[in-house]
Parts: C-alpha cells; sequence; structure tokens
C-alpha cells in the first residue's frame, strides 16, 4: 500500500509540474513581431503612420502608441487605432516629420492580462544622407 501511495504522489506531481509548464506557455505576452517603418531602420520619406503588429491579438483597452522626436516631443497625432480585422495590429498617424531619430512607444494588454511595454528607433534620413543610402 505505501508502495501505491508513492507512486500515486509522483504521478500526481509530475501532472502538476506539466500543467504550469503548458498554463504558463499558453499564456505567453504579446511580443512585437513587425513594425513600420521598421525598428532601427532609415526611411528616406516621413511615414504617413507608425503601424506595430504583436504575436497575438491585444485587447482594445489600454492601447497607447507614441512617437516621440529627439528633442522629447510627442509628434504623432494622438489617434491610436486597433486595426478592425486585425486585433495584433494598432497603429497612429504622423505628420510629416522633419530628418530626425523618433522613438516609438507603446503599451498594450497581452492575451493574459498582463501589460506589455516597449519602445523601438527609427530615423528619417536627411536629403544627402537619402542620396547616399540610395547610391
Amino acid at each position: 500500500m505505501k508502495h501505491f501511495r508513492a507512486i500515486l504522489n509522483t504521478l500526481m506531481l509530475l501532472m502538476q509540474i506539466v500543467l504550469i509548464t503548458l498554463s504558463s506557455a499558453a499564456f505567453a505576452h504579446a511580443i512585437l513581431v513587425e513594425s513600420k517603418p521598421k525598428v532601427d531602420s532609415i526611411v528616406n520619406t516621413s511615414p504617413d503612420q507608425v503601424s506595430i503588429w504583436f504575436n497575438e491579438n491585444v485587447a482594445s483597452e489600454f492601447k497607447s502608441l507614441a512617437v516621440i522626436n529627439s528633442a522629447g516631443k510627442r509628434v504623432d497625432n494622438n489617434d491610436v487605432k486597433q486595426a478592425a480585422l486585425d486585433r495584433s495590429h494598432i497603429f497612429a498617424t504622423t505628420p510629416k516629420l522633419p530628418p530626425d531619430t523618433y522613438t516609438v512607444r507603446y503599451r498594450v494588454m497581452s492575451a493574459d492580462t498582463h501589460i506589455v511595454t516597449g519602445r523601438f528607433t527609427f530615423t528619417v534620413a536627411t536629403p544627402d544622407k537619402a542620396e547616399f543610402q540610395a547610391e
């Protein structure tokens, strides 16, 4: 009887480990997988909007996306939206951006209800750098 109980306890412990492992994999946080402009890219023309995509759908609540210039001023149109047909995609429009390096800051809620924040940069090239890159 003691031997049977030891085997049962071992099996129960193994089942708990498997369940914990599977549940943590199922509730992973949203991860940025694509952006436009691309992370750390240099673009020759100002984008009309900044778009980001995650590896999973994100909640419509608590989303934010801001484009900040090198002086620390917010320069997007403060109009973050979520795509209607692709809930993993959020975006904000921008006016014509002068040459500078911009930081994109974002915040979304993952499917597991955790808030995910991050940032990346892109650069709008000056005309002379744009010509140099085109060659």
